[in-house]
């Protein structure tokens, strides 16, 4: 579809379903500014007036359980949500791909060669060309393409702004040179295997699979090889409830150890009982080597590996809620005065309230206690996260209401993640952007969508 005719489409009524379910009806409007902004700044890239262009979004994701558990072959539950990356793409002729998004700079690489370069290790240049290489791996012809793209996904959030652009990098392959049919789970392995070994990141696999599949979904990494995934159709905002994160903007520089030593800790304990991860010892049997154990690794792993197998099981608990509130929601009639709508949202709202907030309380707390991941031990004066979790509930107890938050993410800076009731978001966000700054809580919204082709009306 050429430029014109594309700006036609997103712009007229028939999108506006599209959009909303993307980003809400409140952001239909702005949806169809940056769709056309990023159509029109094409020009700039030399593509021609008629060449047939595509479009493509892949969704940013939040954590809802699961903290540090993937790379042990742990149990996860996440989500897409709407801050995603998009793209507007034209095919080439040729073996370059351009790849330009705001307020990064521009990525210009020849796939012709697709052997991994360590001077591109830990760019987007690697990224695409790892990509590339397992398309033909796969007997895939791959070429080059034109695109320009947007990123909402805020980086260093621990919302995935990289397995976002994976995501949307591998989707643009698939349709423009593949059969289009890669499954979200096959997009999620090969994004993970190009950042592993082509950009140098020894990831897990929960981040890109949650851009890729839409929803929330809760994973099952027992297998890594075969993770089990279940997809939850669930809306936090139509029990009266707004999902969101605190960025407390403290700086990630100099963590890397921090980070590292998670992982490696649990293992350790793993390897005490002569297995890799914890996921293959029995949690049990934890309790009658503590004495040893401690004496070898340290308190520390062991408190790590306490709350491995704890959360877990609250991720299992976890699910089987949102599903139970799930099957409650799809009940709803579009007649939303009806008694009975009136009914469900009401079951529907205790059964979040009452048991899937403690839940998730104790996935913070075991976080904050156990994991310890809320600061970084090097600088005790540096603690936004454990000051934001304090503040937010300290918020929930003055204003008598339900509502829960845990850390995000990896930890030790960046944000963390509140439920608040609709009634007092914006009492929270002025309490906590007086303390953190303007700007700094995001709503976020589970959209059903993660990565995929957006095909419009008529085209």
């Amino acid at each position: 579809m050429t430029s014109k005719d594309l700006t036609q489409y997103i712009n007229a009524p028939e999108s506006e379903p599209l959009f909303a379910s993307l980003y809400g009806k409140a952001g239909v409007a702005e949806a169809c500014r940056r769709y056309s902004a990023l159509i029109e700044g094409l020009a700039a890239l030399n593509v021609a007036g008629d060449a047939d262009l595509r479009v493509f979004t892949a969704a940013g994701r939040t954590e809802l359980g699961g903290n540090h558990t993937d790379h042990n072959q742990g149990k996860v539950l996440a989500a897409a949500i709407q801050l995603d990356s998009v793209a507007v793409v034209s095919k080439r002729n040729d073996k370059a791909v351009f790849f330009r998004s705001t307020g990064y700079p521009d990525v210009e690489l020849d796939i012709s060669d697709l052997a991994a370069r360590p001077a591109e290790q830990g760019a987007t240049e690697a990224l695409v060309r790892g990509i590339a290489a397992d398309f033909a791996r796969r007997g895939v012809p791959v070429g080059g393409f034109t695109a320009n793209a947007d990123s909402m996904v805020l980086s260093g959030s621990g919302l995935s702004s990289s397995a976002a652009v994976e995501a949307l990098l591998c989707k643009i392959f698939d349709k423009l040179y593949g059969e289009g049919t890669l499954t979200a789970l096959e997009i999620a392995r090969i994004c993970q295997k190009a950042e592993n070994e082509y950009f140098g990141k020894p990831c897990g696999l929960m981040d890109q699979c949650a851009c890729a599949f839409g929803g929330a979904i809760a994973v099952d990494f027992a297998d890594p090889a075969a993770p089990l995934v279940k997809q939850i159709n669930v809306d936090f905002e139509t029990i009266g409830y707004a999902l969101c994160v605190v960025n407390t903007r403290g700086s990630h520089a100099d963590l890397t150890a921090d980070y590292a030593a998670i992982p490696e800790e649990m293992k350790a304990v793993a390897r005490h009982f002569g297995k890799d991860v914890l996921r293959e010892v029995d949690g049990t049997m934890l309790a009658g080597h503590a004495a040893a154990l401690r004496a070898n690794l340290g308190d520390r792993a062991v408190l790590r590996a306490l709350h491995f197998y704890n959360e877990n099981e609250r991720v299992d608990d976890m699910r089987m809620l949102l599903e139970a509130v799930a099957k409650m929601l799809a009940r709803l009639s579009p007649d939303e005065e009806s008694p009975e709508n009136a009914l469900i949202l009401a079951e529907t709202r205790a059964i979040i309230e009452q048991r899937y907030f403690e839940l998730v309380r104790r996935s913070g707390a075991s976080s904050w206690e156990l994991l310890q991941n809320v600061y970084s031990p090097k600088n005790p004066r540096t603690q936004g996260i454990s000051l934001a979790l304090a503040l937010t509930r300290g918020f929930f107890d003055q204003k008598k209401c339900y509502g829960a938050c845990r850390v995000h993410g990896g930890g030790f800076a960046g944000t963390i993640q509140a439920y608040v009731p609709l009634e007092a978001l914006e009492a929270y966000r002025q309490s906590m952007e007086a303390v953190f700054g303007a700007g700094a809580l995001t709503v976020l919204r589970i959209r059903p969508v993660g990565v995929e082709e957006l095909v419009f009306n008529g085209a």
